[in-house]
């Protein structure tokens, strides 16, 4: 069913799970089925990360996501590659602390699109917010091996700190599971970013919606 809202930099965020893509995790299942299946089953937010795979292939892949995230209503963003990101008219970029800076990379996408920075402690979301990033990532809340340049985990200490006192949008990511993100939500995070929990199972579907039941049930205590 397709979702009737328009995707804008203030509300790329209004949704309960952000997808991402792992290819190498995704038990040799390719990045289009896994983003079919995850669309299928409700999903409304989809980043496209792989840093190991050929240009070329990753054009041909966003070009297919694009597709079928606007047929289904879903925002997309891509990790990292700005270029890429403009090419295929997605959404949404998301960077890290080390590429480009938000005023550059807003130079180059223009107004529309949304920009997410990910940050690791108080002061770079801070520093994110005055240099006007659309939404932060928060994270890793535990740890994570889905990334080879990944940061020891910031725990729970730092999403407090992010919940109390950061007004832009935020998703939580990092080592989150079926097991653990009851205690994410209650803490505050509306949005949460999970990868080879999702990637990884063997029904997608019934996958996701386990964790929407779990998240489901620690918003309502």
């Amino acid at each position: 069913m397709t979702d009737a809202r328009e995707i804008t930099r203030q509300n790329i965020l209004d949704t309960d799970i952000y997808c991402l893509t792992a290819a190498k995790f995704s038990c040799g299942r390719s990045n289009l089925d896994v983003v079919r299946a995850m669309l299928d089953s409700g999903i409304r937010l989809i980043q496209y990360r792989e840093k190991e795979m050929k240009m070329g292939r990753k054009y041909e892949e966003c070009c297919e996501i694009r597709a079928m995230t606007r047929d289904a209503g879903a925002a997309f963003i891509v990790n990292d590659d700005i270029d890429l990101a403009m090419l295929v008219g997605a959404d949404g970029v998301h960077i890290g602390q080390e590429d480009l800076p938000v005023e550059a990379v807003r130079r180059l996408v223009g107004k529309n699109m949304a920009i997410g920075l990910s940050t690791h402690a108080p002061e770079e979301a801070h520093d994110a917010v005055k240099r006007g990033a659309d939404y932060i990532g928060v994270g890793p809340i535990f740890r994570t091996f889905t990334k080879d340049d990944v940061v020891d985990p910031v725990g729970f200490e730092y999403l407090d700190y992010v919940v109390g006192n950061v007004d832009i949008p935020f998703v939580a990511i990092g080592g989150i599971k079926k097991h653990n993100v009851a205690e994410v939500v209650q803490r505050g995070a509306k949005c949460v970013a999970l990868v080879t929990e999702i990637v990884e199972a063997e029904d997608i579907g019934k996958k996701i919606g386990e964790l929407r039941a779990v998240m489901q049930g620690a918003k309502e205590k």
